[in-house]
């Protein structure tokens, strides 16, 4: 199985974001404590405001936030709003990718470091002369992207998900399909309170990093066990 696009000019990529709306207790509940429901959804919605910043500045065929919930004022122009489906994450990305109709690069809302250059390198022109598939390893043993020049849901479909081998029983579906898989580097999803400082020590300029500095200043540090 094979999707070779080529070229040289504009990409033909689709950029897919897939995401949940900050709202408190319902995002980032791995951060309280020590932060509260509150300030685990503003760091939700820096990163997220983050992530689709630099999907904005990516040069793409189209760019869709697959969304769990409501736009709100952090999303920016350019960007075409599709709901979730229902059902378990494998499903939900496998309807993702069968809405296009040709190369997609899915990420989700738990990596505000990445930068544009490495989403081009999975998704310019030139990133389907060689592969058929991208993979992004996550430290968590899951993915942090997905990019498939030919988007079959039945890549997804079954996969583990939210487990400590998800990134490795999917990077396994896509060998055994076989796929030419080009390798993106291994990024920190922002999972617990320990991910957080160090994701935003890893993009410090971003609006992620400034939340956290801020919720930090005010956050009670946790108590010594003695």
């Amino acid at each position: 199985m094979t999707g070779r696009t080529g070229g040289t000019g504009q990409s033909a990529t689709t950029l897919l974001v897939i995401a949940k709306e900050p709202l408190p207790g319902r995002v980032k509940t791995r951060l309280t404590p020590p932060f509260s429901p509150a300030g685990a959804a503003s760091l939700a919605e820096a990163a997220l405001a983050d992530t689709l910043d630099v999907v904005a500045r990516t040069p793409a065929a189209r760019r869709v936030l697959v969304l769990d919930g409501r736009p709100g004022p952090w999303l920016p122009a350019g960007f075409e709003v599709v709901a979730q489906c229902a059902g378990t994450l494998d499903e939900r990305l496998a309807a993702a990718f069968a809405g296009c109709a040709g190369p997609a690069l899915l990420i989700g809302m738990d990596t505000p470091q990445v930068t544009p250059e490495l989403l081009a390198r999975a998704s310019g022109p030139r990133a389907w002369a060689t592969y058929d598939a991208w993979f992004g390893p996550a430290l968590d043993g899951g993915f942090w992207a997905l990019g498939l020049a030919v988007p079959d849901p039945r890549l997804l479909r079954g996969v583990p998900m939210s487990v400590p081998g998800t990134g490795a029983a999917q990077y396994e579906r896509l060998r055994t399909a076989g796929l030419r898989v080009g390798l993106l580097p291994e990024l920190r999803d922002v999972d617990d309170a320990e991910d957080a400082r160090l994701v935003a020590a890893a993009a410090p300029r971003g609006r992620f990093a400034a939340a956290h500095e801020e919720l930090t200043a005010t956050t009670p540090a946790p108590a010594v066990r003695r």
